[in-house]
């Protein structure tokens, strides 16, 4: 009779770590893949830094997308190919934001470091924010940003959650950790349905009073005084989430930092990381990166509409699953593989801390943006969107409640993503 350790497939994969409780290299490991790996006494010069740069995963090959998209605006190849240049353009340009951001945080220490990570983590997501927002397109941006949530929740922990069984009975990870993460996840669910509850409220308490008021409601002439409302909740929320979000980086990064450290294994070996680029070269290749991703992207919300209208690709589907997952498709496989190798922690940092980022750093700083540049978004997502949402993070923080995950559980949670969806594609 099997025993309570024996594994879904009979091996095991021990994983040299660093002295950080990293995998070695493992933000600059091609995703687990073999790579070429470099030995210098110095930091490289540019050349060979870009050159590293370039070269450093399989997905760099789509760069070629880059030229081609902005070229297919340029040109006017039409809507279809304008889509599908900048969304796979996406992809490598996202993989090296993070490249640039790993190697920047080298040499700014672990305090800064770790900060820069943050930042810059979903710098993807804020950059097609932000371009959605300057065209006036807020349903993409709140449906990019809801989709992200739940890819990273769902999709991501799902397969991480099925990666680590495939060889293990279970995977153990830190559960303080993963039960603060899941506090601040809860907080930002909680803080879009409040504007969800406020705009319900508003309608039914009109309808009820019945007469001249009622009666506006039910044809949509007294959205003015709600949708102020809507605007003065999410404006203030937004800045206490920010506040919230500074103190949980001081919480990660600081004051509880040993909570989030990897759990050692047998086998653990340590050894520093030699940075691959030179400081200039991280600093220039990360300003660089993001210029041209802002073009892409602008390329690529500009097409949506006609898109959508043209092949019948419903704008939710396209906001909620395709977006978010070309804009973190680097991150996602590295979080996979890491998981596959028995470092959760690091699966879980990627998938749960990438939506904490999400929904109380990125959210509420482009609703300040939208206030500033006079575009009314809100906290008010569509109750649809509310009720997948809501549901996902009581499941997720239900499964992390223990410090353990397995096969089934991830399966669980893939599943729910297949399902939403499906539901959006029909929406």
């Amino acid at each position: 009779m099997p025993s309570e350790t024996t594994p879904l497939l009979n091996q095991s994969l021990p994983v040299p770590t660093n002295a950080r409780g990293l995998p070695v290299n493992a933000a600059d490991s091609n995703h687990g893949l073999p790579m070429h790996r470099h030995s210098h006494s110095s930091a490289p010069n540019f050349a060979k830094s870009f050159l590293w740069l370039l070269t450093s995963s399989w997905l760099n090959v789509l760069i070629v997308f880059v030229p081609l998209g902005i070229l297919a605006e340029k040109l006017g190849w039409g809507a279809l190919l304008i889509f599908v240049f900048n969304f796979l353009a996406i992809v490598p340009l996202a993989k090296l934001l993070g490249d640039c951001t790993e190697q920047v945080s080298l040499k700014l220490g672990p305090t800064l470091g770790a900060l820069a990570n943050a930042t810059f983590g979903n710098a993807v997501e804020l950059i097609v924010g932000v371009v959605a927002l300057t065209q006036g397109q807020l349903r993409i941006v709140q449906t990019s940003l809801i989709g992200s949530i739940l890819s990273n929740i769902l999709l991501v922990l799902g397969m991480s959650f099925l990666a680590g069984g495939l060889y293990r009975s279970e995977s153990v990870f830190q559960q303080t950790a993963a039960q603060a993460s899941g506090s601040i996840m809860t907080l930002g669910c909680i803080t879009v349905v409040i504007p969800a509850a406020y705009q319900g409220a508003r309608r039914f308490g009109a309808v009820m009073e019945g007469g001249h008021e009622a009666l506006k409601v039910l044809k949509g002439k007294d959205n003015a005084g709600i949708e102020e409302g809507l605007l003065f909740i999410s404006r203030g929320t937004s800045i206490i989430l920010l506040v919230i979000y500074v103190l949980y980086l001081i919480f990660q990064i600081r004051t509880h930092s040993h909570l989030f450290e990897a759990i050692p294994e047998d086998g653990d070996e340590e050894e520093a990381e030699t940075p691959k680029m030179s400081p200039s070269a991280s600093i220039l290749g990360l300003l660089l990166v993001t210029v041209v991703t802002s073009f892409n992207a602008d390329y690529l919300v500009g097409a949506i509409d006609e898109v959508a209208k043209t092949y019948g690709i419903p704008k939710a589907f396209i906001g909620t699953i395709l977006l978010p997952i070309v804009g973190n498709a680097a991150e996602h496989v590295t979080a996979v593989v890491m998981a596959y190798k028995g470092k959760m922690e690091i699966a879980i940092g990627v998938a749960v801390g990438s939506s904490i980022q999400i929904a109380v750093g990125v959210i509420p700083a482009l609703v300040c943006v939208g206030w500033a540049i006079g575009q009314p978004l809100t906290l008010y997502f569509q109750s649809f969107e509310t009720v997948i949402l809501v549901a996902s993070v009581i499941l997720v923080n239900e499964l992390l409640q223990d410090g353990k995950s397995n096969y089934l559980e991830g399966s669980m949670l893939m599943a729910l993503y297949i399902v939403a969806a499906l539901a959006f594609w029909q929406e």
